[in-house]
């Protein structure tokens, strides 16, 4: 008898092994990992010199305790983290994974308005649809009715305002007006709430699963940045998903020179190779706190040896290979090849992303932006056709969770042209096979 949960009724192949960018399962099928599991491994499956460094770490120490030692591999990784940070964030609290990050971000953020005499401040502003997490701090936080619903009785939920999904909304995504549009809502917002109850509003910089690669319009960010700092309002990056190099830049931010107060990263961090995630902060708001007497906040595996060793050996290969200018090039490459998709599939209605954060959404009419019927559930089962091929590939709902079907395309950053044309083959194939399943739902 298993003692872990599973999806639905059915039980997945037994993994045996990784290499690259592929995946073997104890049947010797092999798979390519289009999604870089969720969106975790950047750099690859088994890089031999991230499992040297945490070998060498392992005949050291694979614990210490961030209140009895300093550890070399934490203090090292977190200057090497700090100097790839926007100027003046060089404080660095590190973490298991990204729901351990955004609820250490959202503590940081009230602990610094407590210490500075400002307590009224306690909402956290986000945006619908997003996701932050899984922790009931996080949730709050989170737009997508499937995973917060559950839980609103026993949370405190905070207020939100649109994504700027202008594609749905029959804007141009290209215009500076667009961004503008988006951005004042957060201004209309915090007016609406009251500016001095307002603490923070965060946001993924490039959407994640919540919206499907979704990339803000001209000039919103920068808008969103101005808001922020005339009410005096915290800016939270969450970078979970889109640092590391996976949308071209170290962080997704970085394409429009974003400077948050607070900036959370997990995922391509630790890059599967060990549980690790971090919350990084401007010097400006950890010292109050600490001199208020210190952060009260923690987690056993805060700053583990053996993760940061991972971590600093991740970086240090993103670097060497450098990872972020390939993910770059093929994600424009591979962009092209999905805008291609779309020309022979009419199912799918918008292709997005940036980098190696890319994603389609399907759609049962591309001029009204009409969604597949909700029951078909066509997300998931193009998943599992894929899966079926021998590819992995990511999907989730772009309306609230609600419906609205999008595929992320998030392969390992090592990615080459012929794997592209393996991705898209396999792509090619599933969707073909999904038009042909859907099909007499479609012409009832």
């Amino acid at each position: 008898m298993s003692n872990l949960f599973y999806q639905g009724r059915g039980r997945k192949p037994v993994l045996d092994q990784a290499r690259g960018v592929y995946m073997w399962d104890k049947n010797g099928r092999r798979y390519l990992d289009g999604s870089s599991g969720a969106m975790v491994c950047n750099i690859g499956h088994s890089n031999e010199n991230v499992l040297a460094a945490m070998r060498r770490q392992m005949e050291k120490s694979t614990f210490g305790y961030r209140l009895h030692f300093e550890t070399e591999a934490s203090e090292t990784l977190a200057r090497r983290l700090a100097g790839k940070m926007p100027e003046g964030l060089d404080r660095v609290f590190f973490v298991s994974g990204g729901s351990e990050a955004v609820e250490s971000a959202l503590k940081l953020a009230r602990q610094h308005a407590l210490a500075r005499g400002a307590p009224q401040r306690w909402k956290v502003i986000s945006r619908r649809p997003s996701y932050h997490g899984c922790t009931l701090g996080a949730l709050a936080v989170t737009g997508y009715a499937p995973l917060t619903e559950p839980f609103a009785p026993m949370m405190q939920q905070m207020p939100m305002i649109p994504a700027p999904r202008a594609y749905l909304d029959g804007l141009d995504p290209t215009a500076r007006e667009t961004g503008q549009h988006y951005a004042d809502m957060l201004e209309t917002r915090i007016e609406a709430e009251g500016p001095e109850s307002v603490l923070a509003f965060i946001l993924e910089p490039i959407g994640g699963a919540s919206t499907g690669a979704l990339v803000p319009p001209p000039g919103y960010l920068e808008r969103v940045r101005a808001i922020c700092d005339r009410f005096g309002v915290l800016l939270i990056a969450d970078e979970v998903m889109t640092g590391a190099g996976r949308t071209g830049a170290f962080l997704g931010g970085d394409h429009w020179g974003l400077r948050p107060d607070i900036l959370v990263m997990s995922k391509g961090l630790g890059s599967g190779y060990a549980p690790l995630g971090a919350m990084v902060a401007d010097r400006r708001l950890v010292e109050p706190v600490l001199d208020a007497g210190g952060f009260a906040h923690g987690f056993t595996y805060a700053g583990n040896p053996l993760s940061c060793a991972a971590g600093l050996a991740v970086m240090e290969e993103i670097d060497r290979q450098d990872l972020c200018a390939n993910a770059a090039a093929m994600g424009e490459i591979l962009l092209a090849r999905l805008g291609g998709l779309m020309q022979h599939h009419e199912i799918i209605g918008d292709v997005r992303g940036k980098g190696l954060l890319t994603a389609f959404e399907f759609m049962s009419d591309r001029a009204t932006k009409a969604p597949l019927p909700k029951h078909l559930n066509a997300h998931q089962r193009f998943v599992d056709i894929a899966y079926d091929r021998g590819l992995i590939v990511y999907s989730r709902r772009t309306r609230d969770g609600l419906e609205g079907d999008h595929v992320l395309v998030c392969p390992p950053l090592i990615l080459n042209g012929g794997h592209i044309d393996e991705l898209i083959d396999g792509l090619d194939g599933a969707l073909a096979q999904l038009t042909q399943e859907i099909a007499p739902a479609m012409e009832a």
